[in-house]
């Protein structure tokens, strides 16, 4: 069975909805989810996964220390994240708020531990990942849901 780790910081609650909607693409698809807050995440439990999708509220355009600190504390797994697939989400305050930049954020780490990160091709969508006007709405849920998806569909073609 796929694995799929799942890890979010959210303090308002909004990129907890978003990280539950990816959580449902990926069950949907018959794999497993794993769901966890930054805080409960150690770095093995990233290379123990097959696909690793992040999300992070936007702070100053960019993920937020929490996602950070994570990220930089995985380098001694990095020749082990190498093929995996990535996937990121974030919630931010305003259409201009730095969403792009902050899974963009995500993305670079991920290409710098050497990961497979698939773009969203469709007009009608974020084409970094899913993000969120201040609390999820419909559309960006359904975004999180086939972000889920779109991983799973990946690790699949590549095993």
């Amino acid at each position: 069975m796929i694995k799929v780790l799942i890890v979010y910081w959210s303090k308002s609650g909004n990129t907890e909805r978003m990280a539950k909607a990816v959580a449902e693409g990926v069950k949907k698809s018959g794999e497993e989810a794993v769901l966890q807050r930054v805080e409960e995440t150690k770095p093995e439990d990233l290379s123990q996964a097959d696909g690793i999708i992040i999300g992070s509220p936007t702070y100053c355009g960019s993920m937020v220390p929490q996602i950070k600190e994570l990220i930089d504390s995985c380098d001694k797994y990095h020749g082990q994240l190498k093929g995996k697939v990535g996937g990121a989400f974030t919630s931010s305050g305003n259409i201009g708020g730095g969403g792009e930049t902050a899974i963009l954020s995500i993305i670079h780490a991920f290409l710098i531990y050497g990961m497979i990160v698939q773009g969203n091709p469709s007009y009608d969508s974020g084409h970094f990942g899913p993000i969120a006007i201040f609390s999820p709405d419909e559309r960006a849920l359904k975004e999180c849901k086939e972000l889920g998806n779109r991983v799973i569909e990946l690790i699949r073609k590549l095993k």
